[in-house]
């Protein structure tokens, strides 16, 4: 049976909807890489102090936090990530992204909301927007954080440097989510370990350039990287247990600029996804000395760089809490829209929050893909073509993906803050 509790809280979410709609395309429409968010943190900011939140901007740089209190009773967080991607948008949908942003080592690339972060900025307002409305359900202060840099594992730590924990009451929990390639609708939860750790290491090969007539005289660093790549395939299936689950993708090879010309280096990046710390250390430990005996046999002038890029840490939910969410979503949901999984190989930061404040935290996903277009490809099998998220075509359908992630952290929230 429903919460009867949260009718108030939840009777204006269809008005709501259009106006969410609204937003959500605006911020889709006008992405911005990770740690340059300024028109979505501005968007954020204006909406929470219309709605009577204190505000405060710029905390780890374009992060925004929110705090509405609402008389005695505990502070819970809500968190949402603003990021987009440099990716180029192939959805054709009417507010696509034709945004180009500059990285920060200067280059131009276009720019897309292919994680669904927009999607969480839009839910997250939502939710915010309902809080705000209906004091009378509720009792306590929410604390919504609108994060930048997830997608570079940067932001959530950027935050806390900032005074996170110094400027703003230490939450009783802290909760989050991530829009899917799931049916609309539907809600998956764990407890433990939720998603996994992850390195990025660029590696840098050095060789001796010459004409590509002149072989002979060069040493080839492109032949190097090309044996390095086939080589490292086989840590993981090789070296990691079966019982073990680990991934190693090498996801960039850069060298050379013509196709006569021998270069004198090649910058190999990859990533490495682990569940346990072991066996994060064998895999590191592996990279470097098979990058180390390649550049070896191929008589490299000197041994490889190889630079970390980014590291996440696991997301892990406490089990209590969790329960406390599960049990109200399934109070609060369809039956069968609720279903436990397995831990992913996604990463993310939000884990950094919960960790670090010594708070526990719940995280959770919902679906954004088509129900009937999900079940279509599932019973063909087909389930591996759908655009997932970092996918150039994926793309949430806005109903009921946006009620659904409103409505999640409703439920969630006021699991700890019913009056």
């Amino acid at each position: 049976m429903q919460d009867q509790r949260l009718g108030p809280l939840l009777a204006h979410l269809d008005v709501l909807l259009p106006q969410l709609e609204a937003t959500y395309k605006d911020i889709h429409a006008h992405p911005e890489l990770s740690m340059q968010e300024n028109r979505t943190a501005r968007i954020t900011e204006t909406h929470l102090k219309s709605l009577g939140f204190e505000v405060t901007p710029g905390v780890g740089k374009t992060g925004v936090v929110g705090l509405l209190r609402n008389g005695a009773g505990p502070t819970v967080m809500l968190r949402a990530d603003m990021d987009a991607l440099p990716i180029q948008e192939a959805t054709g949908l009417p507010y696509a992204s034709q945004a180009v942003g500059t990285t920060p080592d200067g280059k131009r690339v276009p720019v897309a909301h292919s994680c669904g972060h927009d999607m969480h900025v839009a839910c997250l307002i939502g939710a915010a927007t309902l809080f705000a409305n209906a004091r009378n359900p509720w009792k306590g202060t929410l604390m919504v954080v609108f994060q930048p840099g997830e997608e570079i594992g940067q932001g959530a730590q950027a935050m806390i440097d900032d005074g996170l924990f110094d400027r703003f009451p230490k939450p009783d929990v802290v909760l989050g989510q991530h829009v899917m390639c799931l049916p609309s609708g539907k809600i998956d939860w764990k407890d433990g370990v939720v998603t996994s750790a992850a390195d990025s290491l660029q590696i840098r090969m050095f060789g001796r350039g010459a004409h590509g007539s002149m072989p002979e005289a060069s040493i080839d660093p492109v032949v190097m990287a090309a044996s390095t790549v086939l080589r490292l395939q086989t840590i993981v299936s090789r070296e990691v247990a079966p019982t073990d689950s680990a991934v190693l993708t090498v996801g960039s090879i850069q060298a050379g600029t013509k196709e006569n010309v021998i270069p004198d280096e090649a910058i190999i990046k990859l990533n490495v996804r682990t569940f346990d710390d072991g066996v994060r250390k064998r895999i590191l430990a592996s990279i470097a000395r098979i990058v180390n005996a390649e550049a070896e046999a191929a008589g490299a002038p000197k041994l490889p760089e190889i630079t970390p890029l980014d590291r996440y840490s696991p997301v892990t939910n406490d089990p209590v809490a969790t329960k406390m969410v599960v049990d109200a979503f399934r109070q609060n949901f369809p039956d069968g829209s609720i279903e436990q999984t397995k831990p992913t190989m996604a990463s993310e930061d939000f884990g950094c929050f919960g960790a670090q404040w010594n708070a526990p935290s719940v995280y959770w996903f919902f679906g954004g893909a088509d129900p009937e277009t999900y079940d279509k490809a599932k019973n063909e099998g087909k389930l591996n073509l759908l655009p997932t998220n970092h996918n150039p075509h994926f793309a949430p359908v806005l109903h009921p993906t946006l009620a659904t992630g409103v409505q999640a952290l409703i439920v969630a929230a006021h699991a700890w803050m019913a009056s």
